[in-house]
C-alpha cells in the first residue's frame, strides 16, 4: 500500500517541486503566458481527447455531473455558515473555501489514482467547477453579477463538443484525435509546474488566519466529499473521485481574482499555501480512503 501511494504522490511532488525551485532559482517563466496556454488550448484538447476516446457514457458523465454540484452547493453552504460565524467579509473567504484546486492537482492525483477513468470522471469534475468558478466564483469576488463571456470560454465548449461526441457516439478523425491527444498529453506536467511556480511567488502574510482557514477548507471538503460518497453509495473510481477532489486545496485562481478585485489577496494567499501544504500532508490518508 505505501509504494501504491508513494507513486501517486511522487509525480505530483516532483513536478510542482520542479516548478518551485525552477522559480525560486530565478530561471525564466513566464505563468501568464502558460496559464493562458492550459486554459484555451492544451485543456480543451485534453477534455476532448480523454472523453473521445473513454468508455464513460452519457449517464455517468450525469451521474458525476450531479455529485459535483452537490458536493459543490453543499461546500458552499458551510462555507457561509462558517464566515457568518466568524465575523469575516464575505468577498474574500468564500471563493476560497467553495472552490478548490480541482484542476492542477486534483486532476493528476486522479489520473494517478485511476487510470484513464479517473481522469476523464476528473476532467468533468473540474469542468463543472470551472463554470461555477468563472461565475458564481467571479461574481462574488467582483461585486459585478454573471458574465455571458463564460460561455465563449474555450474550456466551456470543449465540454459542449466532447458531451456531444459521447451523447451522439461520435469520433474524430485519426489524425485530428492524434493531434489533440498530443497536445492535451502536455497538460498535466505544465498545471503542476505552473502550481509550484505560482507557490513560490506568492508572499504571505496574515499567517494565522490564513492557516484557520486553510484548515477549514480542507475539513470541509473532506467532510462533505466523505458525507456525499456514504449517502449517495458511490462506488469505485467515482467515490475515489469525489474525495480527492473535494479535499483539493484553494486554488490559485481565487489568489488572481482576490488580487485583480482588492479582496484581501494577502489572507487568501495564505490560504492558497497553507492549504496546499496541509493537502500534501494528508494525500496518504486521504489516498488510502479512495483507494
Amino acid at each position: 500500500m505505501l509504494l501504491t501511494l508513494w507513486n501517486i504522490i511522487a509525480p505530483v511532488l516532483f513536478c510542482a517541486g520542479l516548478g518551485y525551485f525552477w522559480a525560486r532559482a530565478g530561471k525564466p517563466f513566464d505563468t501568464q503566458m502558460v496559464t493562458s496556454l492550459v486554459t484555451t488550448v492544451t485543456t480543451p484538447c485534453l477534455i476532448v481527447a480523454t472523453l473521445g476516446k473513454t468508455d464513460l457514457d452519457m449517464a455517468a458523465l450525469t451521474e458525476v455531473t450531479g455529485v459535483a454540484l452537490t458536493v459543490m452547493l453543499l461546500t458552499l453552504a458551510l462555507a457561509v455558515l462558517a464566515i457568518r460565524l466568524s465575523g469575516q467579509p464575505f468577498r474574500v473567504f468564500l471563493p476560497s473555501l467553495t472552490f478548490p484546486n480541482t484542476g492542477n492537482m486534483g486532476i493528476p492525483l486522479c489520473m494517478l489514482a485511476f487510470g484513464d477513468t479517473g481522469l476523464a470522471l476528473s476532467l468533468a469534475w473540474m469542468m463543472i467547477y470551472s463554470v461555477g468558478h468563472f461565475s458564481l466564483g467571479m461574481a462574488i469576488v467582483s461585486g459585478q453579477g454573471f458574465s455571458l463571456s463564460l460561455f465563449r470560454h474555450p474550456i466551456l465548449l470543449s465540454v459542449f463538443l466532447a458531451v456531444a461526441m459521447v451523447g451522439l457516439d461520435l469520433s474524430l478523425p485519426q489524425w485530428l484525435f492524434n493531434t489533440v491527444s498530443l497536445i492535451g498529453d502536455v497538460t498535466i506536467p505544465l498545471m503542476l509546474i505552473t502550481l509550484g511556480v505560482s507557490l513560490s511567488q506568492l508572499k504571505v502574510h496574515h499567517l494565522g488566519k490564513g492557516a484557520a482557514f486553510a484548515a477549514l477548507r480542507l475539513v470541509i471538503g473532506f467532510l462533505v466529499g466523505l458525507s456525499v460518497a456514504e449517502i449517495l453509495d458511490l462506488q469505485g473510481p467515482l467515490r475515489g473521485v469525489a474525495l480527492i477532489e473535494s479535499t483539493m486545496p484553494v486554488a490559485v485562481f481565487n489568489y488572481l481574482l482576490a488580487k485583480a478585485y482588492q479582496r484581501g489577496a494577502e489572507e487568501v494567499a495564505a490560504m492558497v499555501v497553507f492549504s496546499t501544504l496541509m493537502a500534501f500532508l494528508m494525500l496518504p490518508f486521504l489516498l488510502t480512503l479512495a483507494l
